[in-house]
């Protein structure tokens, strides 16, 4: 392939080298299941994504890649009319084409009717593009109600344990402001967990504003929610935190052992201790399924 194709069409040496010569670019313009140079004025994007929000300067960053080394993945579309295809996914590779100043893009051609093209995009999407957490719970939100799937169907075909995606929908209680601030990288997912089971909405909130205003870690805004820590002081945008004495108090390590074991197994995990250094590491399953997946991932 010549380089004025390439540099014409965005395919680049990456996907170039992938598919060896022109021949593996399908002669016949959007035939189904075939990678095909299309026009980027004849792509609409997919109004099934549930990424909303690109960053420009990641966007410019992914463009001048593009510039230089073309689209390593082509885009995946359907056709929806002659001479006109719409976005499964890949709309972040297509938005900096354009920025790229492209004019044909390579696409796989698949068949999909908006059900499921749904489907796809959202599994897609969750699988393979850096959503933030609400973005995630959103995806997970619309298969179970658009695409009548149960948390069972979705747990299969995401590969998600079911307690994960029940962790990332509970998110979707929270008040507004707060589930801005997920999507705003002010708090991170474990902050958000923290928060849900703060109490009522008031609750969630106050702490919230401490977590953003003292920039509380993970662990210290868990120990706000029960308890374990005190604001002490009247003025609460400049207060002291004071833990309770408590007698099984776990250290940095072992907090962050928990955490990654609960990630890992995703379920929640406890470390009880008693006063003399003995304790427990308990695991929380919800089935007979569940338990099985559990011993599954400790045994790999």
């Amino acid at each position: 392939m010549s380089s004025a194709v390439n540099k014409k069409s965005g395919l680049g040496k990456g996907l170039g080298a992938l598919l060896g010569n022109e021949a593996s670019i399908s002669s016949q313009k959007g035939e189904a299941g075939s990678i095909s140079l299309i026009a980027i004025e004849e792509i609409e994007a997919n109004p099934f994504n549930p990424r909303t929000h690109f960053e420009r300067e990641a966007l410019e960053e992914l463009s001048q890649s593009i510039r230089i080394h073309g689209i390593i993945q082509p885009l995946t579309v359907r056709k929806v009319g002659q001479d006109k295809y719409q976005l499964i996914s890949g709309e972040r590779r297509f938005r900096a084409s354009q920025l790229a100043g492209l004019t044909e893009v390579p696409c796989y051609v698949r068949v999909a009717n908006d059900q499921t093209m749904l489907e796809m995009a959202l599994v897609e999407n969750i699988q393979r593009e850096d959503l933030n957490a609400i973005e995630v719970a959103l995806s997970y939100q619309r298969l179970i109600e658009e695409c009548s799937l149960t948390q069972d169907q979705l747990s299969q075909k995401v590969a998600k344990s079911r307690s994960s995606i029940t962790n990332f929908l509970r998110l979707l209680k929270l008040p507004a402001e707060i589930q801005a601030g997920v999507r705003d990288n002010l708090i991170s997912m474990g902050h958000a967990r923290s928060l849900v089971s703060a109490g009522d909405e008031s609750k969630q909130l106050e702490i919230y504003a401490q977590v953003i205003a003292h920039s509380l870690s993970v662990r210290d805004t868990e120990a706000l929610v029960k308890g374990e820590l005190q604001l002490t002081g009247k003025d609460k945008a400049n207060v002291d935190f004071v833990k309770k004495p408590k007698t099984n108090t776990i250290t940095d390590n072992q907090y962050v052992f928990k955490e990654h074991l609960s990630d890992r197994l995703a379920t929640k995990v406890d470390i009880k201790k008693a006063t003399n250094g003995s304790g427990t590491i308990v695991l929380k399953f919800n089935s007979e399924n569940d338990l099985n997946r559990i011993i599954e991932l400790l045994n790999k």
